[in-house]
């Protein structure tokens, strides 16, 4: 009970000193996490064999995206980040972002601190249904695994290809399947505020209307989705 209780409050010390390390750095600049999510996108086909292959994003229902995702650890580990995700509509055009946080946890042997990018495709429109909730489990609310690489991949025969959400990890200019499965996405109430100018906007009045004003960087982003999602 004793050791459950010090790794809880180890899991409790590190997430609060990455809320700390990121909250200076992120605050008021929800534009600029769109335009990290673009550029991040646009650099997707740079390396055609080490890339998220182009069938995955063609066939997505939504895509989730947390530039510079951090992980720190000292036998307890931990994730966090923000970032934003993006659904198809009926018609198959691109919603404006929401935001959210990324928070997850592992136990074992691990030390120091890393940045990431991290990728979610989501190939299932019921896990899109459930994540605007407030508070979406990965593993839990909807199935994930870690996604195939490369253009030329085999994904349509890949057994991964039944999870409700694949997962990809980009460190030093290279994408590769991450395992995920534990992590929490929460919406992050206060960036969709300040992005939409709305006090009182939800994520599905985001996702669905696509009327809602948005600032300048949503257009370069629904420019290079459409670019690499129509391929």
């Amino acid at each position: 009970m004793q050791n459950r209780t010090a790794v809880a409050f180890l899991f409790l010390i590190i997430i609060g000193l990455l809320l700390l390390t990121r909250a200076p750095a992120f605050a008021g600049s929800e534009e600029a996490k769109v335009r990290e999510a673009a550029a991040i996108l646009m650099e997707l086909n740079q390396i055609p064999e080490e890339a998220i292959p182009p069938s995955l994003l063609k066939g997505a229902y939504g895509i989730a995206i947390f530039p510079d995702l951090l992980k720190a650890g000292f036998i307890v580990g931990a994730r966090y980040g923000t970032g934003i995700m993006i659904v198809r509509g009926e018609d198959r055009s691109w919603s404006n972002p929401v935001f959210f946080e990324l928070i997850g946890g592992s136990v074992g042997f691990q030390a120091g601190v890393q940045a990431s990018d991290i990728i979610l495709i989501f190939n299932s429109i019921r896990s899109l249904d459930s994540i605007t909730g407030g508070k979406f489990t990965l593993g839990a609310d909807a199935s994930i695994a870690a996604g195939p690489v490369g253009r030329h991949a085999e994904a349509g025969t890949d057994i991964r290809l039944r999870a409700e959400i694949l997962s990809y990890s980009r460190s030093r200019g290279l994408f590769g399947g991450i395992a995920l499965e534990g992590a929490s996405m929460q919406v992050d109430y206060g960036a969709n505020a300040a992005f939409y100018n709305n006090n009182t906007i939800l994520p599905m009045e985001i996702f669905r209307n696509r009327n809602i004003m948005a600032p300048p960087a949503v257009d370069e982003l629904k420019r290079v989705l459409n670019l690499y999602t129509t391929q």
